[in-house]
């Protein structure tokens, strides 16, 4: 393996306490995830004691009111949190980020009483979360949705599947986007649903070629009983609140996907620092240093696109477009950047010996979760000229 050690990233925090926040992340990945991080990833071993371990740290729920249970802290230093855990493990900032994307939905629009009732364990109390939106027919097309929420005196009783669950079956709690009226957007309402309901069940993890360590699967909801006080907004409001989650959830995916990218160049520069060839190391070839600085470009470059419009959702502003562009752009350019690792490494970048492979497999989820690259793309195009023509 490359003894060469990477240098952390320097970046530009606002305050003391987000300082001393990267540095005790940067510690925790160092000590209790990077250790373990390819023989769990080998073995399919979802780690649920670290997402415990984060909880007790106060790591999962960074950007919420610190009144109930959460840090207070801006996006721009939340995605920073992200970044450097999914550099040491994809599972773990990626985990963090659904778990961030499936308390918003609360932490937005819920009631005072809901937050004060549910959020403190939400966000500090060691359960973890699952978002969802996409079905097995409708995954792009999410206003497409068929799971049904039926009104029962002062409760709902839901019936139906969802898919691509990312903690399907290990989670706390889902934050479910069901039907409560007429076909298309705005029939859809949002319900906080605990993990052990009656009548809620989890398929069998899917078998992904990365992220193995990650359970995705489908979660069934068999005439589900949840009461009226776990319906989150008005009905009728949940695909607005989706798409509002989403938004954010997006930077998520970003920061995560520059986190991956970082792993891969430092790995990179380890080898071809260490690796020598016709008599010098193969960092002294100037088409691998080409490729090299390329790759440290993009991810600079991506960082400093998801930054730009974290500032602007922190400062209260619309970020819609700038967080599209910034799931696509990080998203291509770790698998760019994974790519051009493996390549780096040449016969020992296609080997489990080295997590290059690893993360080339890894970076490929990224440009497909929370929205496909070509919907990134949708998106930024209707900002830039508006709807498509019906």
């Amino acid at each position: 393996m490359p003894d060469r050690a990477p240098q952390p990233v320097d970046r530009q925090l606002p305050t003391e306490e987000a300082r001393d926040l990267i540095s005790l992340v940067r510690d925790i990945a160092q000590q209790e995830i990077v250790p373990a991080a390819a023989e769990e990833e080998d073995a399919g071993r979802f780690p649920r004691e670290l997402f415990t371990l984060l909880s007790r740290s106060g790591l999962l729920g960074l950007p919420y009111d610190s009144e109930y249970g959460g840090g207070d802290q801006p996006y721009e230093v939340y995605l920073q949190v992200l970044e450097e855990l999914a550099a040491a493990r994809l599972t773990v900032g990626l985990g963090v980020s659904v778990h961030t994307l499936a308390s918003y939905a609360l932490a937005a629009y819920g009631t005072k009483e809901q937050q004060v009732e549910h959020l403190p364990a939400m966000l500090g109390g060691g359960l973890l979360g699952a978002y969802c939106l996409s079905e097995p027919h409708s995954g792009s097309d999410a206003a497409a949705l068929r799971t049904r929420a039926v009104r029962d005196g002062d409760d709902w009783v839901i019936t139906g599947s969802k898919a691509w669950i990312t903690h399907g079956g290990v989670a706390d709690f889902y934050t479910v986007m069901a039907r409560t009226g007429e076909e298309g957007p705005r029939g859809i309402t949002a319900f906080l649903v605990p993990g052990d309901a009656p009548g809620v069940s989890a398929a069998p993890p899917e078998k992904k070629m990365g992220m193995k360590g990650s359970p995705t699967a489908q979660v069934h909801f068999d005439g589900v009983r949840v009461p009226d006080a776990r319906r989150i907004g008005e009905e009728g409001l949940g695909f607005a609140i989706a798409l509002s989650s989403l938004d954010s959830g997006r930077l998520g995916i970003a920061a995560c996907a520059i986190g991956l990218a970082q792993a891969a160049l430092d790995e990179a520069l380890a080898y071809a620092a260490q690796r020598r060839q016709f008599g010098k190391p193969i960092a002294d070839f100037q088409g691998l240093r080409f490729m090299l600085a390329d790759m440290a470009t993009q991810i600079e470059a991506g960082r400093a696109l998801y930054l730009a419009a974290a500032r602007l959702r922190d400062a209260g502003r619309p970020f819609a477009r700038q967080a599209a562009m910034a799931k696509l752009h990080c998203t291509d350019t770790a698998m760019r950047v994974t790519t051009d690792a493996v390549q780096i490494l040449g016969g020992y970048g296609y080997t489990a010996d080295f997590p290059a492979e690893r993360y080339m497999r890894e970076a490929k989820v990224l440009q497909i979760v929370e929205g496909t690259n070509q919907i990134q793309r949708m998106v930024i195009a209707r900002h830039l000229l508006g709807p498509e023509e019906r």
